[in-house]
């Protein structure tokens, strides 16, 4: 079945490269094209597509409140075209708030060599949303945001962790993710005895953002991994977009400790970050200790690195369908075997807290 795509964008140049783009897969086809937000709510209920790509900065009607009025008068699974900065980025991360499925970079450089692996990431994020279950959103209202402890900054309590890490969160995400990350980790208590990892499937620039955000919101203290980063207990380390995460075990002082390595290492599975490369890094670091969560998300990514977390006695936590707005990543866990636990997003931090109380 052909999916049908609407994009929505005030650039000319834009809405020829991703009809372009588009229109060379075979299994999609541009039905129209719309110059600002007011254009694209006619063209959506009028053309009904299966998707719409849609800009968040535009004259008239902006993309937040097209966005709204899609998901409130036909709602239909929305891939943001964003720049880069901090204000797009911004917007870009309210979108997935209002319902928002996933997130590309608007193309720059049309002849640069990255054209081709830009161009099948924006089919594949397309073929993706067409898939995505709407109705799962509604999981993943606004809850009210846990407050860091008062007396007492997230940066102390950190630094004032010297012993070894007790437990490893891991968590791998993809489409439908950052909503989920929002909901799971701000519901996770700021002395939670474990370190917390994630890979988020985004583009360069947004995990930053996303970081911020969470930080904001949440009781844990939440970053953008950087290299040489430590792993703690009450912190959250994000992948940064394009990068490969690994945690790599160093002397300092005659004592070992647990640190963040970056690479820009080959996509894996069509990813950088890739969360098979981070659950294969902590398997042999942490064994029985970690707990590794796969949340939504297309594809099967985490599913060899979860095999090698099981081989070393580590558990398994799968998203359960019913919460999930893509079911591939979390579906192969199932299939495979390798889920210790499938739960609904919102059961998995009173679950995480038990097995670690």
């Amino acid at each position: 079945m052909t999916i049908r795509a609407l994009i929505v964008d005030d650039s000319a140049l834009i809405r020829k490269v991703l009809s372009d783009i588009l229109n060379e897969d075979p299994n999609i086809r541009v039905v129209g094209t719309a110059i600002n937000g007011k254009n694209g709510l006619e063209k959506v209920m009028k053309l009904r597509p299966d998707v719409v790509l849609l800009d968040n900065v535009m004259p008239v009607l902006d993309g937040l409140k097209t966005l709204a009025c899609i998901m409130k008068e036909q709602p239909t699974p929305v891939v943001i075209v964003s720049a880069l900065g901090e204000r797009a980025e911004e917007i870009t991360l309210t979108a997935f708030e209002y319902g928002a499925v996933d997130v590309i970079e608007k193309p720059s450089g049309i002849l640069s060599q990255s054209m081709p692996e830009m161009a099948e990431e924006i089919c594949r994020k397309v073929r993706t949303a067409s898939k995505a279950n709407l109705k799962n959103l509604e999981c993943m209202r606004d809850s009210e945001p846990l407050n860091p402890e008062k007396g007492e900054t997230k940066e102390n309590r950190v630094l004032k962790k010297a012993a070894p890490v007790r437990n490893i969160l891991a968590i791998g995400a993809s489409t439908g993710g950052p909503r989920a990350l929002e909901k799971l980790i701000c519901s996770l208590p700021g002395e939670l005895p474990a370190a917390v990892l994630v890979v988020q499937h985004m583009p360069p620039g947004f995990t930053a953002s996303l970081s911020k955000r969470l930080d904001a919101k949440s009781a844990l203290r939440v970053k953008e991994a950087q290299e040489g980063d430590r792993v703690e207990e009450g912190t959250v380390l994000i992948a940064p977009g394009n990068y490969h995460m690994e945690i790599v075990r160093n002397k300092v002082n005659s004592l070992e400790e647990e640190t963040v390595h970056l690479s820009c290492g080959p996509k894996e599975l069509g990813s950088r970050p890739s969360v098979n490369v981070l659950f294969r890094s902590i398997a042999p670091v942490y064994g029985s200790r970690v707990i590794s969560l796969v949340l939504t998300g297309m594809n099967c990514d985490g599913a060899d690195g979860a095999e090698e977390i099981k081989k070393m006695g580590g558990k398994v936590i799968a998203e359960a369908r019913s919460s999930c707005v893509v079911y591939g990543m979390p579906g192969e866990i199932v299939k495979r075997n390798l889920a210790d636990l499938v739960l609904p997003l919102d059961k998995m931090a009173e679950e995480i807290i038990r097995i670690i109380g």
